[in-house]
């Protein structure tokens, strides 16, 4: 089933013009650098794939680059809720000029009978249709793909026309009258209900219809990725006294970030691409949260690398022996079935097939390199404890209650070897 198409975005302001972008290399010093930079660059890349759809053309990414730019400095027009309202519908249907209403080239969209059908609804009046009626006409022809009936007369002509604040009954002399005026109705009922609930003064109505007719008259094209691009400006700047997302030892910088949206919209990857982008801030992320961690564990194993009975393989695992069996060794590529207890070095059980009292059975290809390694070097009967470095486990990823940079240690009893 088809997704009805709503109207209702945040407002969206004039583009600035002149402004041209393109994708270059910046200084990146430390680290600090670095992540502002990427922050932008991951951004950048998952806005030209999701919200663009790799539209990269010059108009777009201008509109979208300036309206970060006013957002940050301020400068970006602040509307009430209804005002935002009225000024998306406005620019939505001046785009539906081109694109048909709801985004459907077979409809034409006829602004006044669209504005009519708005007013109304948003006075309830159902002297021409209830808001139940609307809403089922407009999802069934949406749903039916919009085929026009050869039969019925249609204009196929766009209508414009201005929205002014009052209740009338309309002709819907066809399908395409009957469209606009239901989607309008259904869109000014809603805005009725959930916004100008208590517009005891008039003011929000008025403020609604205003914008309207200013977004009618808006040159944005892209009213929605405008929109997006003034709202991050400001969240960059309002995070600016919390630190680069939320980390007070990560200094903002706003110039870097917007070369980076740059980049990452034009699909610039000379320094980094958006997956790059993406794990370099995951693990810078990660080291300054879990970076003790990460030393408590060096300093744990070599401390117990000391010991007497820990044996410590070329890759860094260590382990001992509980109790050495008698059968055959796994090889890397076998299932095997095992009960196992797993701790950090502090002692706090994350997993433990003992306690559950079920062993598991897996192919000692699909774990942690530590288990890999370390189950190999068991004949069946053994049980062995293994110090595994957080490089042989899960390193910088979160892995449930396991923090990143952990050091494990599992109790391994190596029960058979499956087919």
């Amino acid at each position: 089933m088809k997704k009805l198409a709503i109207i209702l975005i945040a407002a969206v302001a004039m583009i600035s013009c002149g402004n041209v972008y393109t994708g270059k290399t910046v200084a990146l010093t430390n680290q600090n650098d670095s992540m502002n930079y990427a922050l932008g660059v991951v951004n950048g890349a998952q806005m030209k794939m999701y919200q663009l759809r790799n539209d990269t053309s010059i108009e777009t990414i201008t509109e979208f680059i300036d309206a970060l730019q006013r957002g940050y400095d301020g400068k970006a027009e602040e509307l009430s809720e209804a005002g935002n309202i009225g000024r998306n519908i406005g620019q939505a249907i001046k785009k539906a000029e081109e694109t048909g209403l709801a985004e459907n080239p077979a409809w034409a969209i006829n602004q006044k009978i669209f504005f009519q059908g708005l007013v109304n609804g948003l006075r309830h009046d159902t002297t021409v249709m209830k808001a139940d009626d609307a809403r089922n006409y407009f999802q069934t022809q949406y749903q039916n793909a919009a085929v026009i009936n050869d039969s019925i007369e249609t204009t196929g002509k766009v209508v414009k026309g201005k929205c002014i604040y009052k209740v009338q009954t309309i002709a819907l002399n066809n399908q395409i009258d009957s469209i606009n005026y239901a989607f309008g109705y259904l869109n000014g009922d809603e805005i009725a209900r959930y916004v100008l609930l208590m517009d005891t003064t008039g003011q929000k109505t008025k403020d609604l219809i205003t914008n309207i007719n200013k977004g009618l008259k808006s040159n944005v094209k892209n009213p929605q990725i405008v929109n997006m691009g003034e709202q991050i400006g400001k969240n960059i700047k309002a995070q600016e006294a919390e630190g680069l997302i939320g980390e007070p030892s990560l200094a903002t910088d706003f110039v870097l970030i917007k070369q980076g949206f740059i980049n990452g919209l034009l699909g610039f990857t000379e320094q980094m691409d958006g997956t790059q982008a993406g794990e370099y801030i995951q693990n810078t992320m990660n080291t300054i949260k879990y970076g003790t961690v990460k030393e408590d564990g060096e300093k744990f194993l070599a401390e117990n690398a000391l010991k007497e009975g820990v044996i410590t393989t070329e890759s860094g695992l260590q382990y001992e022996v509980i109790k050495m069996g008698k059968g055959k060794k796994p090889a890397a590529t076998d299932r095997v079935k095992v009960h196992y207890h797993g701790t950090l070095i502090d002692g706090t059980v994350f997993d433990s097939s003992v306690e559950r009292g079920e062993p598991i059975v897996f192919g000692l290809n699909q774990v942690i390199a530590g288990w890999t390694e370390g189950v190999q070097l068991m004949p069946i009967g053994s049980k062995f404890r293994f110090y595994i470095p957080q490089e042989l486990g899960y390193g910088a990823q979160n892995a449930g209650s396991i923090p990143p940079y952990s050091t494990l240690i599992f109790e391994v009893e190596l029960l058979g070897i499956e087919k």
